[in-house]
């Protein structure tokens, strides 16, 4: 806001009390201008007057309305201070300090402070809540794109030490001392140092982080999948290592909180599957390295804009040190769109080579043991006590398969929305195999994938599994339309797996198999006839072999011939 005084001093005083009448008039209303008093049409005769008026009006106009960012003599006769004038008026507009720091309160804002505490967690490279010299000069080098001396930075430290003792000390510069700097900026009417840092680190003028840092633009087509790429899993590997302060292979509590300070909190898909129970945990409870890459693979399978989401809040942009704001995407990998084959009027998926995460989905009679299977997938006992499966219980976990490959498996028990879920195409086309359960000591428990291979025609385009649970029981003739053998032999399909969740090698023979079903799915799809064998080629190896033999000892016999009528000649 910007004030006109003419040579009478009373009537300035009035003009001024109507002019900050009109500023309370916006003040009780959500409305928030940068104030400027401009005090024009001063001559540079009246500098010596310059004392009076700053101790005069200046002084308590600044002590009385303390969003007043600053007071200013100028006359546009004489070009005095006339820059200087459009320069703060240029920096209100560009660095305002109206949502960094209150005023009456002296404070920054809870915005500010909140942008601040998270700069300092992402420049902690160490997470020792010190900014040491180097990470403090990174900070500034990334900042302002020039060093600060020693001796700067020493005077830094003394300011702060004097102000709040400890705030300073040789390990570096507290969380508490950065953000009394930064407090003092403001107050020094340098706020414009505070918008370098915030805007280093992509805060918008509203102090929330751009949405192109936790949003990028990434094209997934049709029928492809998201992954972490090597860069992603590198990144999460360090932060895992980072917070594991005890060094025991876990994450308690107190050190996921720390972890996920700087963003919202844990994902809200991961409190939906039970987290931290969905992946691998040390006998304590806490997440294992293999659990915490194992979560991150599968909430990138399944929702890739929360994985770029929480590499943004992770600061993944600003540790690689990159100047494209879209590089997050450089943590993820798009496979090769999944394309469909038809063979003798039957459709069914192509092979799959690029692809190391596979979704499951696992259904079958009430009580036949998919929860246990998926206890014993994460390496946990089984439990006697039988409690239904309401809603869909997710798990997953890494399987390496013969050679060495390491792939990771979700699982997911579909529980109560079985129906809804096999009936959804949109659904289906997210399963890359169907794991159908039965209970091998329950003669009742066969006829309910019968029903759901009637009763849900969309089983027929999935790769599916046919599994035996609780194979260390009686086995029992089944009481079903038809029996498991026969039932899967007319599909064209392996006969059921028999398996128990107390059998390591069966388990793992049969995660090995899901996995190579989704990657093949051509060899388990109902209904599909085997691929006719060809016949032996006439001209196989033997053939060539042989007549290579024979055409030798042709030329052999000629030869020796020819020599023997020769020596007669002779």
């Amino acid at each position: 806001m910007m004030k006109a005084d003419t040579d009478d001093h009373e009537s300035e005083l009035q003009q001024q009390q109507q002019q900050f009448q009109q500023h309370n008039m916006f003040e009780g209303r959500d409305v928030s201008f940068p104030d400027y008093y401009l005090l024009n049409n001063n001559s540079s005769s009246d500098v010596e007057d310059l004392e009076n008026v700053i101790n005069d009006e200046f002084v308590p106009l600044l002590k009385e309305f303390k969003e007043v960012e600053a007071c200013i003599r100028c006359c546009a006769k004489d070009n005095h201070n006339v820059n200087q004038a459009f320069y703060l008026c240029q920096r209100a507009v560009s660095h305002p300090i109206a949502p960094l720091y209150d005023y009456k309160d002296s404070s920054l804002k809870p915005l500010a402070v909140a942008a601040l505490n998270r700069i300092f967690y992402l420049c902690d490279r160490d997470q020792d809540g010190f900014l040491s010299d180097d990470e403090f000069m990174q900070l500034q080098q990334k900042c302002f794109h020039k060093s600060m001396d020693v001796n700067e930075l020493e005077d830094v430290k003394q300011t702060l030490n004097a102000s709040i003792p400890g705030s300073a000390v040789a390990r570096g510069i507290s969380n508490e001392g950065f953000l009394a700097l930064n407090k003092f900026y403001a107050e020094m009417g340098r706020h414009e140092t505070i918008w370098g840092i915030l805007r280093a680190f992509h805060y918008t003028d509203s102090l929330s982080i751009d949405e192109k840092i936790l949003h990028p633009k990434i094209d997934v087509p049709p029928n492809s999948s998201v992954e972490l790429s090597p860069k992603g899993y590198k990144f999460l590997v360090d932060l895992f290592v980072l917070f594991d302060k005890d060094n025991d292979g876990g994450l308690s509590d107190d050190e996921l909180y720390k972890l996920f300070f700087p963003t919202p909190g844990i994902p809200k898909s991961w409190q939906e599957t039970n987290f931290p129970r969905s992946v691998v945990c040390n006998e304590v409870g806490y997440v294992t390295l293999q659990g915490w890459l194992a979560q991150w693979a599968m909430t990138t399978y399944l929702d890739h804009r929360t994985t770029l989401e929480y590499l943004g809040y992770f600061g993944y942009v600003d540790k690689l040190n990159s100047k494209n704001g879209s590089s997050a995407i450089s943590g993820l990998h798009v496979t090769r769109a999944r394309k469909t084959r038809k063979r003798n009027g039957k459709l069914f998926r192509a092979p799959v080579m690029d692809r190391t995460v596979f979704n499951c989905f696992i259904v079958g009679a009430s009580g036949c043991g998919k929860t246990s299977l998926l206890e014993s997938f994460l390496g946990r006992r089984y439990s006697e006590h039988y409690s239904p499966t309401i809603q869909p219980n997710v798990v997953v976990n890494s399987v390496e398969l013969p050679g060495g490959k390491q792939c990771y498996l979700i699982l997911e028990e579909l529980g109560e929305l079985e129906g809804a879920i096999l009936e959804n195409q949109a659904k289906l086309e997210t399963c890359d195999v169907l794991c159908l359960a039965y209970d091998s000591s329950d003669p009742e428990s066969f006829q309910r994938l019968i029903d759901l291979m009637n009763n849900y025609p969309g089983i027929h385009d999935l790769p599916v599994v046919f599994v035996a649970l609780k194979a260390d029981l009686d086995r029992q003739q089944q009481r079903s339309d038809q029996q498991p053998e026969p039932f899967t032999k007319q599909m064209y399909l392996q006969p059921p797996m028999h398996i128990s969740s107390g059998w390591g090698p069966s388990l793992s023979e049969l995660l090995c198999h899901l996995v190579n079903s989704a990657c093949n799915p051509r060899v388990c799809t109902p209904g599909l006839e085997p691929e006719p064998e060809e016949a032996e080629s006439f001209v196989n190896p033997f053939t060539i072999g042989y007549g290579a033999l024979g055409f030798m000892v042709i030329v052999s016999m000629w030869y020796l011939r020819g020599y023997a009528i020769g020596h007669r000649a002779s």
